[in-house]
């Protein structure tokens, strides 16, 4: 029982953190916490892959693979994105493609956070020297 609860809890926890690193840089409260976040995956993917030995690491994926494990799932794949998608919709994505759309969709919305946060910062400092 534990263990499904923690599969959900990871499918919905997970799901929406993945949906807020590639649209939380929409809205202008979120976006200094995008940022931070997308920077924090990034370092995930890249020096916790380099210390685990598995570029694109996720701590949160692991543990939730270990949970699925634990309910008796084989075959699981090494992306979260592949098996989020393969889970809702029945299919078996190609992992090539999963995982570039995965990066490009992350490069994409780190730009773009990128890009609204310096514009953000940009305007609050004319304001700022506008009103002095």
């Amino acid at each position: 029982m534990v263990w499904h609860i923690l599969d959900i809890f990871f499918v919905l926890f997970h799901t929406t953190l993945v949906l807020f690193n590639l649209f939380g840089w929409i809205w202008k409260r979120t976006r200094l916490l995008n940022l931070f976040l997308l920077v924090l995956t990034g370092a995930s993917w890249l020096f916790l892959g380099l210390i685990v030995g598995t570029l694109g690491y996720c701590p949160l994926t692991d543990w939730h693979f270990r949970v699925l494990s634990r309910l008796g799932e084989t075959n699981i794949p090494d992306s979260y994105i592949k098996y989020l998608a393969d889970r809702l919709t029945g299919m078996d994505f190609n992992s090539i493609l999963v995982d570039k759309v995965t990066l490009y969709s992350y490069l994409a919305a780190l730009v773009f956070s990128i890009y609204f946060n310096i514009h953000d910062f940009l305007v609050k400092k004319r304001l700022r020297s506008n009103t002095v």
